[in-house]
């Protein structure tokens, strides 16, 4: 009987290992599976004496072929991939803005200052005179079309953001109700692998929004953390993402786990979200503010000088331009009912013919003005190292992005190599367990034809 008893026991064990060799063939191209494996021990004898070999084969648990390590780096590699690649699309339509030539700064500015010098030549010119308002409201609108682009930006930047906030308590949530299904079903005995998978996807998932810290407790659940410690997921437990904005405008996040509530910084949360929190700060903040600094400072200097000197009729010039920080498509503006006659471009209020003042403003380009970003630069110099500058970032997160790519591919390889399911290794583990089935089923056919023998012994 021992005989039958051990080879039922090879038999049961094999058909397991036939099981679970099904269902990673079955999944070998599911998305995040693990594959699995099965556990033998040998049986100790339940019987004593020296012939006793043993009682057959166990199977007492089935096991994942995973590497907590290589899944740690997984997620950290959707952290930075998400990180770069959500600013990208920003970034590639600034560039395009304004480095086009039919509505850069630059040659709005070129065409303001030509008008200027061709006014020179006969500053009482009303035709002249005429070409430099008109030349002044083109630079106006150059700056207002800027200017409601990066408003438009800014505004895509927080909605985005408000929906990858959603993304996050969303999965967040989903993650602690498999934590609650793993826990209990690890409780019973139950295989978990299934829901494990469910579960590490969705924490790849988020890894992609957010920079994660992911720690695994005794019952089988999963903690996951920002990288700064803020909680996301503890237990059963999900905590509560919210952006806050102030009064200014400006947007932050918080995290609300129990009844604390953590205040956390957009350039710290890692993942997309931190990818556009770097890039409103670094990018988008700055460049506003230099545009609008251009806008201002052109806008004063330029009046000053005119209001400095004299109109045809010999009293003080007027003002050509009204700068308008709160507003968002008219921040600069030609000023209302401003005449060819009003401008003062003339030194002196006897001389309605003079250049004297003219010139003046025309040398204002090679004056410094300060701008954000920049510090203290020319005039004409100022719209070109914004550019340049943009181009700059946009190359560097280019690169960055680029390594990114390149160490998530890798990443998810190096997973793939522990956890992925081998065509070929499964292959061969199913034509073994066919042939330990075969085996233990002879085995059982030889101890029936023994016993036969036996009883044909008898009387």
């Amino acid at each position: 009987m021992s005989m039958i008893n051990n080879a039922l026991s090879g038999t049961m064990a094999a058909q397991a290992a036939l099981n679970l060799t099904s269902q990673n063939v079955a999944n070998v191209m599911t998305p995040g599976y693990t594959r699995q494996g099965i556990l033998l021990t040998s049986a100790s004898s339940s019987r004593t004496g020296a012939l006793a070999a043993g009682d057959g084969v166990n199977t007492p648990s089935l096991f994942r072929f995973s590497d907590d390590y290589k899944s740690q780096q997984m997620w950290n590699a959707a952290s930075n991939q998400g990180q770069y690649s959500v600013v990208q699309p920003y970034q590639t339509q600034l560039e395009q803005v304004m480095g086009d030539d039919g509505s850069t700064l630059n040659t709005g500015l070129d065409a303001f200052f030509s008008a200027l010098n061709a006014a020179s030549v006969e500053p009482s010119s009303s035709p002249l005179r005429q070409q430099v308002i008109s030349a002044a409201d083109a630079l106006a609108q150059r700056f207002n079309s800027l200017n409601q682009v990066l408003s438009a930006q800014r505004a895509s930047v927080q909605q985005q953001r408000g929906t990858l906030v959603d993304q996050v308590n969303s999965l967040s949530t989903e993650i602690a109700k498999l934590n609650d299904r793993i826990s209990g079903a690890s409780a019973t005995g139950t295989s978990t692998s299934s829901l494990v998978d469910e579960r590490d996807n969705k924490i790849d998932s988020l890894a992609a929004l957010v920079g994660v810290s992911v720690v695994n407790q005794p019952d089988g659940s999963r903690s996951v953390s920002l990288r700064n410690g803020e909680p996301l997921v503890a237990g059963s437990l999900a905590a509560r993402m919210s952006v806050q904005t102030s009064a200014s405008g400006v947007q932050s996040l918080a995290v609300k786990f129990a009844s604390q509530t953590f205040n956390v910084a957009n350039t710290h949360a890692g993942g997309q979200l931190g990818g556009l929190g770097d890039f409103e700060t670094r990018v988008l903040t700055p460049l506003t503010q230099s545009i609008s600094d251009m806008a201002s400072q052109i806008s004063s200097q330029v009046n000053a000088q005119l209001a400095a000197g004299f109109t045809q009729a010999g009293t003080a010039g007027s003002a050509l331009f009204v700068y308008n920080a709160s507003s968002v498509s008219g921040m600069l503006q030609i000023t209302p009912g401003v005449q060819p006659k009003d401008l003062g471009f003339s030194s002196s209020a006897t001389l309605p013919g003079d250049s004297g003042n003219l010139l003046k403003v025309i040398a204002l380009k090679n004056q410094a003005i300060s701008v954000t970003s920049l510090g203290t630069v020319l005039m004409g110099d100022a719209y070109t190292q914004l550019v340049s500058r943009l181009g700059t970032e946009s190359q560097q997160n280019q690169a960055s992005l680029t390594v990114a790519n390149t160490v998530r591919t890798y990443a998810r390889s190096n997973w793939q190599s522990t956890s992925g399911v081998n065509k070929d290794e499964e292959a061969i583990n199913l034509v073994q367990y066919q042939q330990m089935y075969q085996a233990n089923m002879k085995v059982i056919s030889v101890a029936n034809q023994l016993f036969d023998s036996t009883l044909a012994l008898l009387p």
